[in-house]
C-alpha cells in the first residue's frame, strides 16, 4: 500500500496464443507487462518461422510474432499447379508492367511457405494481351488447348476479362482478375465463376456522390469513352445521384476524338464534370480542355485514380499540346481511387507490411514506379495470388484436413471447380492491399482514396468507406479560387422595378388632375342653377369629372410593383387597376359619347325629329350612360369571377455582370395577368375601340349642329377626338412595350393624365371663363325677364345666318323682278304691233287675250297679273 499507483502499458495479447504451437509466459502474470517474456514452440510436423522468444517493453514486443509452418514436401516431390495469366504490357492500360512482377513475387512467397499447399507448387504461364480482346482471344485459345491444364485464369483489363470470364464457365474454370473494374462483371448470371481483387468501378460512385453532397453540388455533367466498363459505371452513377437528389444535366461520349464533346460541355456551361476514359484518351481530352479553357477556378474534373502519377506529362504524338499546357489544364482535378495499398502499416498474411512490399517491388521494376503502368494495382495482383493459394489450400486440405487432389482437375471436372469457388467465396485475410473479402458478386470490397492534383503532384485529401458511410477528411484540399466552385453559374434573380422618379412625377400629375376634376365638379354643382350650365347637361358633365378622377386614380395602382407591395397584395392591386380604369373610362367617355350620340340622333333629322328637339328628356341621356357603365361592370365582374388577375413573372435572358465573378443576373418582371388574358383584352379592346371610332364619327357628323339642349357638344366632340386618338395609340403601344416597365407605364399613365386633363379643360374651363368674364350668374327665371339681348352664343350665330340668308334672297328677288319688267315690256310691244297686221278678232270666250290665226290655242294667254301670280 505504500507504493504509489501508476499506469503502465500492456503488450498485445495476440502473442499469448500461437496457431499450431504453444506459448510459454515467464516473468509475470497476465496481462503481460514490462519485463514479461514469451517463448514459442510448434507442434509436431510444424516448424517455427521467426524468433522463438519475445520480451515486453513499454507496451511493445521486441520481435515480430512468429508462426508455425507445416513441414513441406521437397521441391522435387511437389506437384505443379498451373495458372494461365494475361498481362496487358501495352494498350489502353499497360498494367502488366508492374502487376506481372508482383504476381511473380507472390508466387515465390507462397511457394516458400510450408503451411500453404505443402504438396503443390504454383507455376505461371502468361501472355501479353495488350488490353485487346482480339489479341486475348488468340492467347485464351492457346492456354486452353495447349498443355498443361490450367486450374485458374487471371486476366487484367475489363474488356479482356469480359471475354475470358464469359467463356471460362464452358471449361469449368475459375477466373480471378487483378485489374478489372467494369460493373458489368458483377453479373453472376453472365459470369458465374468470376472473382476480382480489383473492386468494381461502381465503388467510385458512392465516393463521388458523397463528395458532391459535401460540397453542395446538385448539377453535374459527364464525358465518357464509349466502352462497356465506362458506360455501365456511368449508368450506376446516374442511378445513385438520382437517389441523392443530384441531376446529371449533360452526358457526352466519344469513341476516339473528344473535341466535339468537350466543346459541347463548354457550350452547356458544365462546371462539375466526371470523366471516364483510359489514360491515352485522357491526354486527348485535356488537350481539348485546354483549348476550350474548360479549367480553372470555375471547374472541377473528377477522374479515375489509376492513371500513372505523371500521365499528363507523358509524350503523346496524338496531341498537339505542350507539357506546360497539359499541366495547367489538369491542375486541381479530383481522383477517386480504390485503396490498393493498406494505409495502416500492419503485417499481412505474407508477413510483409505494405511499405515493405512497395520497397521490394520497386527493386524488381526496370523503370521508375511513376513511369510503370499498373504500379498502383500491383498490390491487388499480389493479393490475388494469395487469395488463390488460400482457396486451393482449403480445397486440397493443405492444413491437415482431408481434401481433393488438385492434380485430378480437368476441364470436365466441375466438382473441384465448385469447391474452389466456395473456398474463394469465403476468402478473408489481411493482404498488402488491405482486408481481402469478396461480396456476393465476386467483387472486392475496399476503401476509396480521394486525391487532388496540387502543384503538379497528387495529394491525399481523404478516404471513404462506403460500407460504413464513413468519410475521413484531411482538410488538405486546395482550390484555385480559394473555395470549391459552384456547380453552375450562380443565378441571382433580380426584379426590374419601375423608376421611382417616373412614378412620383406621374403620381404628382395625376394628383393635380384629381384636384382639377374636384374643382370642376364643385364648380358645375355650385352653378347648376345657371341657365348656360343647365343647357350643357351638367349631370353628364359631373359624371365626366368623376370618370376622369377614377381614371387618374388608376395611375397609382398602375405604378405599384414588388418594390412597394408584397406578393399576397398583388392580386388586389391588379383588380384595382382594372376596375378603376374600366369604370373611369365608362363614366368619363361614356357621358361624352351619350351627348354626342343624342345630338346626332335628334338634330341631324330635319323633319322627323322636330318633336324630339323640343322634348329631349334628361332620363334618356342617363339611361344611355347607365347602359354603357352596366356593360363594363358586367364584363369586369365575369372576368374577375371566371379568370381573375394574378401575379405572373416574366423572365428575361441572363445578364453577365461587369465584374469577373461566377454570377449571372436573371432579370424578372412582375405582371398582372390571367390564363385567358389575350381573350379578355380582345373583348375589352374590341368593344372600347368600336365606341371610340363611333364617337369620332358622331363628333364629325355633328360639328355644324346648333342646339340649345346640349350647348357644349362641340367641346365634347373635341374631347372625344383627343381621347380616342390617345387611347387608340396607347393601347397597342403598351402591349408591345409590356416588357419595358418604365416605357409601358409612362405611355399608359401619361395617356390617362393627358386625356383627363384635355377633357376637363375643354369641357369646364370655357364655362368658367364665360361666367367670370360676362357675369352670367343669373338663373333661368331671371334670364327670361330680360329682353332685347341674345341668350347665348347659339342664338347670335343663328341670327347672323338668318341675316345672310335674307340678303341672298333679296338679291334673287331683285333679279327676278328685273326679268319680269323686261318681259312686260316685250309683251306691250307685241300687243301694239298686232292690230296693224290683222283685223280685230272677237274676244276669246275664255276671257284670254285675242289669238292670231296661226297661233296655237292658249299661247301667250297670260296677262301681267298671271305673270305676277306665277312669280309669287
Amino acid at each position: 500500500m505504500d507504493t504509489p499507483s501508476r499506469c503502465v502499458r500492456i503488450c498485445s495479447k495476440s502473442y499469448l496464443a500461437l496457431e499450431n504451437g504453444k506459448v510459454f509466459l515467464t516473468g509475470g502474470d497476465l496481462p503481460a507487462l514490462d519485463g514479461a517474456r514469451v517463448d514459442f514452440r510448434c507442434d509436431p510436423d510444424f516448424h517455427l518461422v521467426g524468433s522463438s522468444r519475445s520480451i515486453c517493453s513499454q507496451g511493445q514486443w521486441s520481435t515480430p510474432k512468429p508462426h508455425c509452418q507445416v513441414n513441406r514436401t521437397p521441391h522435387s516431390e511437389r506437384r505443379a499447379v498451373y495458372i494461365g495469366a494475361l498481362f496487358p504490357m501495352s494498350g489502353g492500360w499497360p498494367g502488366g508492367q508492374a502487376c506481372q512482377p508482383a504476381v511473380e513475387m507472390a508466387l515465390e512467397d507462397v511457394n516458400s511457405r510450408r503451411d500453404i499447399l505443402p504438396d503443390y507448387e504454383l507455376k505461371l504461364i502468361h501472355h501479353d494481351s495488350k488490353c485487346d480482346p482480339g489479341q486475348a482471344t488468340k492467347y485464351l485459345y492457346e492456354l486452353l488447348y495447349n498443355d498443361p491444364i490450367k486450374i485458374i485464369l487471371m486476366p487484367g483489363c475489363s474488356s479482356v476479362s469480359t471475354l475470358v470470364a464469359e467463356a471460362a464457365r464452358m471449361w469449368n474454370l475459375i477466373v480471378l482478375s487483378y485489374g478489372s473494374s467494369s460493373p458489368a462483371l458483377s453479373n453472376r448470371q453472365r459470369f458465374p465463376t468470376f472473382f476480382r481483387t480489383h473492386p468494381s468501378a461502381t465503388l467510385h460512385n458512392p465516393t463521388r456522390v458523397k463528395l458532391f453532397e459535401k460540397w453542395g453540388w446538385r448539377k453535374i455533367a459527364t464525358i465518357q469513352q464509349t466502352t462497356e466498363v465506362f458506360t455501365s459505371t456511368l449508368d450506376d452513377l446516374e442511378e445513385r445521384v438520382k437517389e441523392a437528389g443530384i441531376e446529371i444535366t449533360f452526358r457526352q461520349s466519344f469513341f476516339s476524338d473528344p473535341a466535339v464533346p468537350v466543346k459541347n460541355l463548354k457550350r452547356q456551361d458544365a462546371r462539375i464534370i466526371v470523366g471516364l476514359f483510359y489514360e491515352t484518351e485522357a491526354r486527348k481530352v485535356f488537350c481539348e480542355v485546354y483549348k476550350e479553357r474548360l479549367f480553372g477556378k470555375k471547374y472541377v474534373w473528377f477522374l479515375i485514380g489509376w492513371y500513372a502519377d505523371n500521365w499528363f506529362k507523358t509524350y503523346d504524338p496524338s496531341i498537339n499540346c505542350t507539357v506546360d499546357e497539359m499541366t495547367e489544364a489538369v491542375e486541381g482535378h479530383i481522383t477517386t481511387e480504390i485503396v490498393m495499398l493498406n494505409p495502416a502499416n500492419t503485417r499481412s498474411i505474407s508477413n510483409m507490411t505494405s511499405q515493405e512490399f512497395v520497397e521490394k517491388l520497386t527493386k524488381r521494376l526496370k523503370r521508375h514506379p511513376e513511369e510503370t503502368g499498373g504500379f498502383q494495382e500491383a498490390p491487388l495482383a499480389y493479393d490475388a495470388i494469395w487469395a488463390l493459394a488460400l482457396a486451393l489450400n482449403k480445397t486440397s486440405g493443405g492444413s491437415g484436413r482431408s481434401g481433393v487432389r488438385l492434380e485430378d482437375f480437368n476441364y470436365n471436372n466441375q466438382t473441384i471447380t465448385d469447391q474452389i469457388y466456395r473456398a474463394m467465396n469465403s476468402s478473408s485475410f489481411e493482404g498488402v492491399s488491405g482486408h481481402v473479402v469478396f461480396d456476393a458478386s465476386g467483387s472486392r470490397m475496399a476503401w476509396t482514396l480521394i486525391e487532388q492534383l496540387q502543384g503538379g503532384s497528387y495529394k491525399k485529401i481523404g478516404y471513404y468507406d462506403s460500407t460504413k458511410d464513413d468519410l475521413s477528411w484531411s482538410k488538405t484540399d486546395k482550390w484555385i479560387g480559394g473555395a470549391p466552385p459552384a456547380d453552375q453559374t450562380l443565378v441571382i434573380k433580380t426584379f426590374r422595378f419601375m423608376s421611382q422618379k417616373l412614378f412620383i412625377s406621374v403620381s404628382v400629375l395625376s394628383s393635380l388632375g384629381i384636384v382639377l376634376a374636384v374643382v370642376c365638379l364643385s364648380f358645375n354643382i355650385y352653378n347648376s342653377h345657371v341657365r348656360y350650365i343647365q343647357n350643357s347637361q351638367p349631370n353628364l358633365n359631373n359624371l365626366t369629372a368623376v370618370g376622369c378622377s377614377l381614371a387618374l386614380a388608376a395611375v397609382f395602382p398602375l405604378g405599384l410593383d414588388g418594390y412597394h407591395i408584397g406578393r399576397s397584395q398583388f392580386p388586389f392591386v391588379c383588380q384595382a387597376r382594372l376596375w378603376l380604369l374600366g369604370l373611369g373610362f365608362s363614366l368619363g367617355y361614356g357621358s361624352m359619347f351619350t351627348k354626342i350620340w343624342w345630338v346626332h340622333t335628334v338634330f341631324t333629322k330635319k323633319e322627323e325629329k322636330k318633336e324630339w328637339r323640343k322634348t329631349l328628356e334628361p332620363w334618356k341621356l342617363y339611361t344611355t350612360v347607365g347602359l354603357l357603365v352596366g356593360m363594363d361592370v358586367l364584363t369586369l365582374a365575369i372576368w374577375q369571377m371566371v379568370d381573375p388577375l394574378h401575379r405572373t413573372i416574366e423572365t428575361f435572358a441572363k445578364e453577365e455582370p461587369k465584374e469577373d465573378i461566377d454570377v449571372s443576373i436573371l432579370p424578372q418582371l412582375e405582371h398582372c395577368s390571367s390564363k385567358k388574358m389575350n381573350t379578355w383584352l380582345g373583348i375589352f379592346y374590341g368593344y372600347k375601340g368600336l365606341l371610340l371610332l363611333l364617337g369620332i364619327f358622331l363628333a364629325y357628323e355633328t360639328k355644324s349642329v346648333s342646339t340649345e339642349k346640349i350647348n357644349d357638344h362641340r367641346a365634347v366632340g373635341m374631347a372625344i377626338y383627343n381621347v380616342a386618338v390617345l387611347c387608340l395609340i396607347t393601347a397597342p403601344v403598351t402591349m408591345i412595350l409590356s416588357s419595358q416597365q418604365d416605357a409601358a407605364f409612362a405611355f399608359a399613365a401619361l395617356a390617362i393624365v393627358f386625356s383627363s386633363y384635355i377633357t376637363l379643360v375643354v369641357l369646364f374651363v370655357p364655362k368658367m371663363r364665360r361666367l367670370i368674364t360676362r357675369g352670367e350668374w343669373q338663373s333661368e327665371a331671371q334670364d327670361t325677364m330680360k329682353t332685347g339681348s341674345s341668350t347665348n352664343n347659339n342664338e347670335e350665330e343663328k341670327s347672323r345666318l338668318l341675316e345672310k340668308e335674307n340678303r341672298e334672297l333679296e338679291k334673287i328677288i331683285a333679279e327676278k323682278e328685273e326679268r319680269v319688267s323686261e318681259l312686260r315690256h316685250q309683251l306691250r310691244s307685241r300687243q301694239q304691233l298686232r292690230p296693224r297686221r290683222h283685223p280685230p278678232t272677237p274676244p276669246d270666250p275664255s276671257g284670254g287675250l285675242p289669238r292670231g290665226p296661226h297661233e296655237p290655242p292658249d299661247r301667250l294667254s297670260c296677262d301681267g297679273s298671271r305673270v305676277h301670280l306665277l312669280y309669287k
